[in-house]
């Protein structure tokens, strides 16, 4: 105990002290609201440190998010999010093995292989500094995730952590609400960003926290976010979100024999979407309503019936698959894409090109086959497999159990809404986009909640069609 305080101590004067030399040295440092901003980030995050596993993981979250999203000081995360990244991936690791119960398994051996087949890609790639740097990004995360994640949900009390993450989806629904509709920001950018962190991670952290709940009052807290993230969601148009949405609550719904809630969330779902093209103010770049289309073809078609359901795919997809054909076995670099523009004309940014030597592919599993080759993409795939697997053991466990508490449950959902939302959008290997970070943290965690000895054997049996009303052991 004494020692934890000490070691704190220790680090916090550590950084004192170097604050206080930084400044010395450069006192123009505090006129300027940019390094003022470095200055209060890195404070935050070496502070975090001191309390690893009970906030860590919402500092690198928050980091990530602020990047991505349209906020103040957004530049300073755009390159600080790497820094708390790294930092969280190595000292996550060291906290990690000092705990003798510490273990690796298949996922995390598939995982490492990954990482490898990333940096051979990127040696073979026209631009392999920036191939070789997001293969390091892709080592950082995945070394995060196999360590300080898992820090975070402690083995012997996950629904701790799946709780205070439900808390923080139902907060996001309504913040994200009142900046859609109440102020007419778009926080989040283009709506396919609205729809993916709608769609993957608030809708089904907030049905199943619906489901879970313990009193009439929480339920109806919790209906009522998930009606706003359904609006928020909806009105995005994005038919890969909603898709992923749809089908990972309806898993749920059935892993739990909730058939009645899904009906009543299926009615639920075509009276938000009337309400969102008749009334609902939408964001910028969605299609609209002219009165004439039904509402099913303005959602499949996006208002360009003549293109077809998948057009907007077609194009990136014969391009990808192109790429392919001519690269097959290593591909084309780890995280780049060939391009015809002249690199020679390209401006280096802080050493790397970015942006300028990727392209939308229409589907991770395109773009993961693309940049490491038919060889390269092999572990890649694999570990999708793996998740495929562990999201099914999970639905048959919960249904012969009937245990709508589990957090194997919102693991699942989240993890399934992911699989199926990656088949249309290129995000699941894009290590600076939040919701990869956020995905695959949550996809380590799940292994770990997967092989809970209580997990595989649980004996709660819910047979009443309205179980989450139960009253506990206690009597309460």
């Amino acid at each position: 105990m004494l020692d934890g305080g000490l070691k704190k101590l220790a680090i916090l004067m550590g950084g004192a002290f170097l604050l206080l030399l930084i400044l010395l040295r450069r006192p123009d440092y505090l006129a300027s609201p940019y390094s003022l901003g470095v200055v209060i980030a890195a404070q935050v995050v070496f502070a975090a440190l001191t309390r690893y596993r009970q906030v860590f993981f919402l500092i690198l979250m928050a980091a990530f998010l602020w990047a991505g999203a349209d906020l103040p000081l957004r530049t300073i995360w755009l390159e600080g999010r790497w820094f708390v990244l790294a930092i969280g991936a190595l000292a996550g690791f060291a906290i990690y093995m000092k705990d003798s119960q510490h273990y690796f398994g298949t996922f995390h051996l598939v995982a490492f292989f990954c990482v490898l087949s990333a940096l051979v890609s990127a040696v073979v790639s026209a631009y392999p500094e920036e191939s070789l740097l997001k293969a390091l990004s892709l080592l950082l995360l995945f070394l995060y995730g196999s360590a300080g994640a898992r820090l975070a949900a402690p083995l012997l009390n996950p629904e701790k952590f799946f709780r205070g993450l439900l808390l923080a989806c139902e907060i996001l629904a309504y913040l994200s609400a009142a900046s859609y509709f109440l102020f007419h920001f778009e926080v989040f950018g283009n709506p396919n960003s609205l729809g993916i962190v709608m769609g993957v991670v608030i809708v089904p952290m907030l049905f199943w926290g619906m489901l879970a709940a313990r009193s009439t009052a929480e339920r109806r807290r919790r209906s009522f976010a998930l009606a706003l993230a359904m609006l928020a969601l909806i009105s995005s148009f994005s038919r890969a979100s909603v898709s992923a949405a749809l089908l990972s609550c309806l898993m749920i719904g059935i892993m739990v024999r909730q058939f009645r809630t899904l009906l009543k969330g299926a009615a639920a779902t075509v009276l938000i979407a009337t309400l969102v093209v008749m009334f609902v103010p939408l964001p910028a770049d969605t299609p609209r309503w002219n009165g004439t289309e039904s509402m099913v073809s303005l959602f499949l078609y996006k208002g360009k019936p003549q293109t077809g359901v998948m057009g907007s795919r077609e194009g990136p997809w014969q391009e990808t698959w192109a790429v392919i054909q001519d690269h097959p076995w290593f591909g084309s670099g780890f995280g780049t894409s060939l391009t015809n523009d002249d690199v020679s004309q390209f401006v280096p940014v802080h050493g790397h090109f970015d942006s300028r030597v990727v392209r939308e592919h229409g589907s991770s599993y395109l773009a993961i086959a693309e940049w490491t080759g038919l060889l390269g993409v092999v572990p890649f795939y694999f570990m999708v497999a793996l998740m495929v697997a562990n999201v099914r053991k999970v639905f048959s466990v919960i249904r012969r159990s009937g245990d709508v508490f589990s957090p194997m449950i919102p693991a699942a959902g989240i993890v399934a809404a992911g699989i199926i939302h990656a088949t249309f959008e290129d995000w699941m290997f894009a290590v600076g986009y939040y919701v990869c970070v956020f995905f695959w943290t949550i996809a380590f965690i799940f292994v770990d909640v997967l092989h809970q000895p209580q997990a595989v054997s649980s004996q709660i049996v819910l047979p009443i069609s309205e179980p989450q009303f139960l009253a506990p052991a206690s009597g309460q």
